[in-house]
């Protein structure tokens, strides 16, 4: 069956096969209905992609481009991806494993001597798998915005890798290496500088031709101090908790936070990363090796289990799916693939509700809905209604929302 739906923000010509007798696959008009959802909660501009081993992709919008404004929603819009590019370099790293130039069990003080040495942080101890994994007990040193005045005075301030290191010293350790999972965006800096110390070259250009120019992924740069996005792209915004929507869309990000790119891009690399094309399948599998999440987190990714740069969430429909989700100055991206790279999908929201932390909470699970519909081939009506319903989740009395969008450094 093909169809041409047209609507305010997307026109998609779309191919849904279906044999007689079945219930029909996860469509446009159900991606439409998810990309929906999402606005309703409050979020200006929404896109969203689906890609499968056949056919076109599916592709939605929903909103608006620009607050305001009757400016549509770009589907190959560019966007901040903030930590989904974690994935990108674990990548590498566990390239550089197997040809031997890394180990996992090498120390941070193997090749970064006497970097990570105040306040019970011990260099000597933290591996490479530790700062894969984050259970290196390092804490992030780099402050996010406190309010927009906060943001409209810091957001052109620029960090060496080597300053963020520094601000994680003058913090005491989590906890021991290896005992606990804590997100911790200072270990993927130290990644990164390990990354150049055993090749000589910098991190990102590793990224770039062992991942970005193999696969195709042109639309995929990192702006350096360019505080702007290339066009076309959706202007981001932050819900404060005053209640303010303001645009915080011009910012520079610390690297490796800052790669910016579009959802076929982000779809390509998950595709080829969990078909097999970037790594041995046992590498792969030594990446799918997973601890749980820490408890703050398990509010926002319920049974969500981490590994070597890989999200393992469960999902409806049985078995569970990989990803990297990433959230930066107001834009924020979830996204999934099945196990062996068949079904990929991404959605990219202009719009962080971070307001509250129950706002917050809403708008990752009603985006994560959207995930496990397209990923399950097919929507549950009561899990759906679940997903637009204004009390359908709260975050546990004592638990904080695990990162803050506005600050960015997810």
């Amino acid at each position: 069956m093909a169809a041409v739906l047209g609507t305010a923000g997307t026109a998609v010509i779309f191919d849904v096969a279906t044999q007689p007798g079945e219930a029909p696959a996860y469509g446009q008009d159900d991606l439409l209905r998810d990309t929906e959802a999402i606005e309703a909660l409050g979020v200006v501009g929404i896109q969203a992609r689906v890609t499968t081993d056949s056919g076109p992709d599916l592709v939605a919008t929903s909103g608006f481009a620009e607050d305001g404004t009757d400016r549509p929603v770009d589907g190959d819009g560019f966007f901040r991806i903030a930590s989904t590019g974690k994935a990108m370099v674990a990548t590498v790293v566990l390239q550089l494993v197997e040809e031997g130039v890394l180990s996992l069990d090498d120390t941070v003080d193997q090749w970064l001597p006497g970097l990570v040495a105040a306040n019970s942080n011990d260099g000597s101890s933290i591996t490479v798998h530790h700062l894969l994994q984050h259970t290196s007990g390092l804490q992030d040193g780099l402050p996010g915005y406190a309010d927009h005045e906060d943001y409209l005075e810091h957001r052109y301030d620029v960090y060496t890798p080597d300053q963020i290191v520094d601000m994680a010293m003058e913090h005491r350790a989590d906890s021991a290496p290896g005992t606990e999972w804590r997100y911790s965006n200072t270990g993927y800096v130290l990644l990164d500088m390990i990354i150049e110390q055993a090749t000589g070259r910098p991190w990102h250009q590793e990224v770039a031709e062992r991942i970005l120019e193999p696969l195709g992924m042109d639309h995929t740069y990192l702006p350096g101090d360019d505080p702007t996005l290339r066009s076309p792209h959706a202007k981001s915004y932050e819900v404060y908790p005053n209640g303010d929507r303001l645009d915080v869309t011009e910012v520079i990000i610390s690297d490796p936070g800052g790669y910016i790119s579009t959802t076929a891009n982000v779809n390509r690399f998950l595709r080829a990363l969990l078909g097999g094309e970037l790594l041995p399948q046992a590498r792969l599998a030594e990446m799918r090796e997973t601890v749980p999440v820490s408890q703050d987190m398990q509010a926002f990714w319920p049974g969500g289990a981490y590994g070597l740069g890989l999200v393992e969430r469960p999902l409806s429909c049985g078995g569970s799916y990989w990803s990297h989700e990433g959230g930066e100055s107001g834009y924020i991206n979830l996204n999934g693939s099945t196990d062996d790279g068949s079904r990929t999908v991404t959605v990219s929201m202009n719009t962080a509700l971070a307001n509250s932390p129950d706002s917050m909470l809403r708008q990752e699970q009603t985006a994560s809905d959207l995930i496990d519909h397209a990923l399950c081939g097919a929507v549950d009506d009561e899990r759906d209604q679940r997903s637009v319903t204004s009390d359908a989740y709260s975050i546990p009395a004592g638990i904080t929302a695990p990162v803050s969008r506005a600050a960015g450094r997810s």
